[in-house]
C-alpha cells in the first residue's frame, strides 16, 4: 500500500519534467522574443505606410462662406465641393533612399530576433546545466554531512569515555554548521535557476536529466545574427543620410482638380452677373530650394556621421566575435581535459572506496571511515558532472558564436 501511495506521488512529476529541448520549445513565448517580433512588425507597418504615401493621393474639400455686404462678385453666400489627384513624380530621389532605409531595416530587426531566440536559447542551457550541476554538488554535500555526523557521533563516544578532547568535538560541530550553511546555498542557487528559468519560459518547470547538445564542426565562417543585423543597421543609416541630399534637388508634382461653386444672391439685379459653375484645373508644380544657409547639407553630415560610427561599432563588435569564438573553442579543449582528469578521479575513488566497503564489511574499519571514502566517492562524480555540463555549455558557446541556429543542436 505504501508503494503504491509513493508512486501516485512520483509519476507525475516524472512525467511532467521537461528535458531541454522542451525548456528550449518553451522559451520561444518569452516576452522578449514577443517585443521583437512587434518591433519587426512595426518596422514593416511604418514601410508599407511609407509606400502608400508616394501613391497617387485623393483628397475632397467642403467650403461654405457667407458675406455681410453682397457685390457682384460676392454672392451672400456660396459653397464649394472639391476633389484633388495629386501625384509627386519626382522628389530628387529621397522615396528610393528611404526605401532602401526602411528594406534594411526590416532586415535587421528581422536578424535581431533570430539573435534574440538564440540568446534565449543559450541562456536556457546555461541554466539547464548549471542545475544539474547543483544537483549534483547537492548530493555530494549531503553525503560530507553524513560522514561528519558519524564522526561527530564517535567523537563524542570517545569524549564521554575521556579519550576525546572538547576542542575536536567543537571542530567537528563547526565543520557539519559550514556543510549545512552550504547545503543550504546549493538549494537556493537551484531554486534561483528554477525562478529565472519560469521567468524565461513562463511557466513553472521541473528539470529532467539526460539531454545533450550535438558535436559542431565548423565548415565555414558566419556572422552571428547581431552581427548582421548590426550590417543591415549601416545600410539603413547610409540611405538615410543620402535622403538629406535630395533636399537640394527639385520636386515635381503633377495634379488634377475638379469643383462645383453654388452661388446664391440675394439681390436679383446681381444674380445675373453671375451664376453656378464646375471647374477642372490640372497643374504640374516644380519647386526646387536653392538656398538653405546649408541646413541639408548639416542634415547629411550629421546623418553621415551617425553613419560614422555605427560602422565603428561594427567593427569592434565584428572583432570581439572573432576573439570570443577563439576562446569559445579553447574552452571547449580545456573542458575535454577537466573531464580526462575528472574520470582518473573517479576511477581512483572508486577503487578506493571498493576496498575501503570490503574491510568495513569484514569489520577491520569503522563506518567513519566508509563513510568518507563514500563521500570522496560522490566529490569526485560531482566533479566529473560538473566537468560533463560545462563541456555542453562549452560546445553551445561554439555555436552561438559561429552563427549557427543553436536551437537545431539541441537534442
Amino acid at each position: 500500500m505504501k508503494k503504491s501511495l509513493a508512486l501516485i506521488f512520483i509519476i507525475p512529476f516524472s512525467l511532467y519534467a521537461e528535458s531541454l529541448s522542451q525548456l528550449v520549445e518553451l522559451s520561444k513565448n518569452n516576452k522578449m522574443i514577443e517585443s521583437s517580433q512587434r518591433n519587426l512588425e512595426s518596422v514593416e507597418k511604418g514601410y508599407d505606410s511609407l509606400k502608400a504615401g508616394y501613391l497617387p493621393q485623393v483628397s475632397i474639400s467642403a467650403d461654405y462662406q457667407e458675406t455681410n455686404k453682397e457685390t457682384s462678385s460676392v454672392p451672400d453666400n456660396r459653397s464649394t465641393v472639391q476633389g484633388t489627384v495629386s501625384y509627386v513624380l519626382y522628389d530628387g530621389g529621397k522615396k528610393y533612399d528611404l526605401f532602401d532605409s526602411y528594406e534594411a531595416q526590416i532586415k535587421s530587426s528581422s536578424e535581431n530576433l533570430t539573435n534574440q531566440k538564440n540568446e534565449i536559447v543559450l541562456q536556457v542551457i546555461n541554466y539547464y546545466y548549471s542545475y544539474l550541476t547543483y544537483e549534483a554538488q547537492k548530493e555530494s554535500k549531503q553525503k560530507e554531512i553524513e560522514q561528519l555526523n558519524a564522526e561527530y557521533k564517535r567523537l563524542k563516544r570517545f569524549l564521554d569515555v575521556g579519550s576525546a578532547t572538547e576542542d575536536e568535538v567543537q571542530k567537528i560541530i563547526s565543520n557539519i554548521e559550514s556543510a549545512q550553511v552550504e547545503l543550504h546555498e546549493l538549494e537556493l542557487n537551484i531554486q534561483t535557476i528554477i525562478h529565472n528559468l519560469e521567468y524565461v519560459v513562463g511557466k513553472s518547470v521541473t528539470i529532467e536529466d539526460g539531454s545533450q547538445i550535438k558535436d559542431y564542426e565548423s565548415k565555414e565562417v558566419k556572422l552571428r545574427a547581431d552581427l548582421r543585423a548590426l550590417e543591415h543597421d549601416l545600410e539603413a543609416q547610409l540611405a538615410t543620410a543620402k535622403s538629406q541630399r535630395s533636399d537640394y534637388l527639385p520636386t515635381l508634382t503633377i495634379s488634377d482638380s475638379y469643383s462645383s461653386n453654388d452661388l446664391n444672391y440675394k439681390t436679383a439685379a446681381l444674380s445675373g452677373n453671375s451664376s453656378d459653375y464646375e471647374q477642372n484645373i490640372a497643374a504640374v508644380n516644380l519647386n526646387w530650394k536653392i538656398f538653405d544657409f546649408g541646413s541639408a547639407n548639416k542634415s547629411y553630415e550629421s546623418e553621415y556621421k551617425k553613419y560614422l560610427a555605427l560602422k565603428s561599432q561594427y567593427e569592434y563588435e565584428k572583432n570581439k566575435a572573432s576573439v570570443d569564438l577563439k576562446l569559445a573553442l579553447k574552452a571547449y579543449e580545456i573542458g575535454k581535459l577537466k573531464i580526462k582528469s575528472a574520470k582518473a578521479g573517479l576511477k581512483a575513488a572508486n577503487s578506493a572506496y571498493e576496498s575501503i566497503k570490503a574491510k568495513f564489511q569484514n569489520g577491520l574499519v569503522d563506518n567513519v571511515s566508509y563513510l568518507e571514502a563514500l563521500s570522496e566517492k560522490y566529490d569526485a562524480k560531482s566533479t566529473l558532472d560538473k566537468a560533463l555540463n560545462e563541456l555542453e555549455v562549452d560546445k553551445a558557446n561554439i555555436i552561438y558564436y559561429s552563427g549557427e541556429n543553436l536551437e537545431e543542436f539541441v537534442k
